[in-house]
């Protein structure tokens, strides 16, 4: 896809490039897998390398669901408050671990660090088959208002 379109109910679909860019705007999202027929979902943070999305890792469920698995999703969303916007982009695809040596070096030079004490040596690189992105206007509050001050216990009724 290259050009941005309005799908059926109003919401701008987005062009690759745009779902890249989105995606380059935000540090964490979703790993989504399947572990023997059930799905899990793990929150990672990340960086997009060459149109990938690249994590850190170690050995465990997350990584062995990932790369064994047939096939992975990643999803990140945002929300532009002053704009009134909300987006989301959706990339599915193939988990491979970075084993290569200079493929190895290249990813420990990325802007990428585990947030937590434990160490993440491992290397996961997402090959995209599909990257799908949406935005679209977040509709104002639909509560009903606070109910009339004249109906509030405690308070005069109406005047008549």
């Amino acid at each position: 896809m290259t050009t941005t379109t309005a799908d059926r109910l109003g919401m701008t679909v987005l062009a690759t490039n745009e779902s890249l860019e989105l995606l380059r705007s935000s540090v964490v999202g979703r790993l989504a897998v399947s572990i023997t027929d059930h799905p899990d979902i793990f929150p990672i943070n990340y960086v997009v390398d060459h149109g990938c999305v690249v994590f850190r890792t170690a050995e465990g469920t997350k990584l062995a669901a990932a790369v064994l698995g047939r096939g992975v999703a990643f999803e990140v969303d945002g929300y532009d408050e002053a704009g009134g916007e909300a987006w989301s982009v959706v990339v599915k695809g193939h988990a491979v671990e970075i084993e290569q040596m200079y493929d190895l070096f290249d990813a420990v030079e990325l802007p990428l660090f585990s947030w937590q004490a434990a160490p993440k040596p491992r290397f996961v690189r997402i090959e995209p088959v599909d990257i799908s992105g949406r935005r679209f206007s977040v509709v104002e509050d639909a509560r009903p208002s606070a109910p009339n001050d004249s109906a509030t216990p405690g308070t005069a009724g109406p005047r008549r």
